[in-house]
C-alpha cells in the first residue's frame, strides 16, 4: 500500500504487510470482504453489527511537519454500523447500500487511550461478475467524515509545547473532517484472490482544513492485496447478498 501519514500530510509511506486472511461466516460473526463484524440485527434490507477499522502508526521523525511532535500510535476504531439495502438487481449482482458507521478509536499501545469517535457514512455499489466476467467483484464506496474535537484534535492539532515559528499552537474543532471515496477491484480463482484499491480523499471545507498540519487539501491512495489460499473447510456457505 501507498498512504499519507495522515489525512492531509504532504508525506506518505510505502507498506509491505503480510498478514493470514481467515474468511468465517457464522450466525453472529463474519471475517470476509466486508471486514471483521459481529451481527447485532439483521433482516431482508437492514442489517445492524460491531465493526472494525484502524490506522497505521507515524513516526514523526519521517514527517517533517510533525517533527518534534508526538509519535501517532496504530489506532483501532470500533463500534456499530447499520447497513441499509437500498437497491439490489433480480439477479442479485448489483445491490446498492447506505452505511452508518460510529466508531470510537483507540490507541494500541502499552497504555491504551480512548481519543475520539468518528461518523462516516458512505453509499456502496457492488457489482459481481461485472460484464459477464465469472470471479471478478467491483464497488464504489464514498461519504464523508465526521470527528468529534479529540478525534481531529489527536490527528490535527498541535499543543502550546509542540508549536514553532512554523507550526503555531491549534485546537482542532468536531465535525466535517473531509470527505472519501474508493474504487475496489478483486478477482477469485481456485487457490488464489487477487484485489487492488484506489482511494481518494479530500479535505476541502473540512473543520480541519486550516492545521498546520495539513499541507495537502486531496490525496490519493492505492494498495493491491494478493491471497494464497492454503486451506477451506469442507463446509462452506454462500456469502450473503
Amino acid at each position: 500500500m501507498s498512504l499519507p501519514n495522515y489525512r492531509g500530510s504532504n508525506a506518505r509511506q510505502a507498506y509491505v504487510l503480510p498478514m493470514p486472511y481467515l474468511v468465517y461466516r457464522g450466525e453472529v460473526l463474519k471475517m470476509d470482504r466486508d471486514g471483521l463484524r459481529g451481527l447485532l440485527f439483521d433482516s431482508e434490507r437492514v442489517e445492524v453489527n460491531v465493526s472494525l477499522n484502524g490506522s497505521l502508526p507515524v513516526n514523526s521523525d519521517d514527517d517533517p511537519l510533525r517533527q518534534g511532535m508526538s509519535d501517532l500510535d496504530p489506532t483501532v476504531e470500533l463500534g456499530p454500523t447499520v447497513n441499509v439495502r437500498l437497491w439490489q438487481s433480480s439477479d442479485r449482482r448489483k445491490r446498492i447500500e447506505a452505511r452508518a458507521p460510529v466508531r470510537t478509536a483507540i490507541t494500541v499501545s502499552s497504555s491504551p487511550e480512548q481519543i475520539g469517535w468518528l461518523f462516516s457514512p458512505n453509499l456502496l455499489l457492488e457489482i459481481r461478475d461485472p460484464m459477464g466476467r465469472p470471479g471478478w467483484n467491483f464497488s464504489v464506496q464514498g461519504g464523508p467524515y465526521f470527528g468529534d474535537r479529540d478525534y481531529n484534535r489527536h490527528f490535527h492539532g498541535v499543543r502550546p509545547a509542540e508549536a514553532t515559528v512554523l507550526r503555531p499552537a491549534y485546537d482542532a474543532a468536531g465535525g466535517y473532517a473531509g470527505s472519501q471515496a474508493t474504487v475496489t477491484l478483486t478477482r477469485r480463482f481456485a487457490r488464489a484472490w487477487l484485489g487492488g484499491f484506489v482511494c481518494y480523499e479530500s479535505l476541502a471545507g473540512a473543520v480541519i482544513e486550516d492545521s498546520p498540519l495539513v499541507r495537502r487539501t486531496d490525496a490519493v491512495s492505492a494498495g493491491l492485496a494478493v491471497t494464497w489460499i492454503i486451506k477451506e473447510s469442507k463446509r462452506r456457505v454462500e456469502a450473503e447478498e
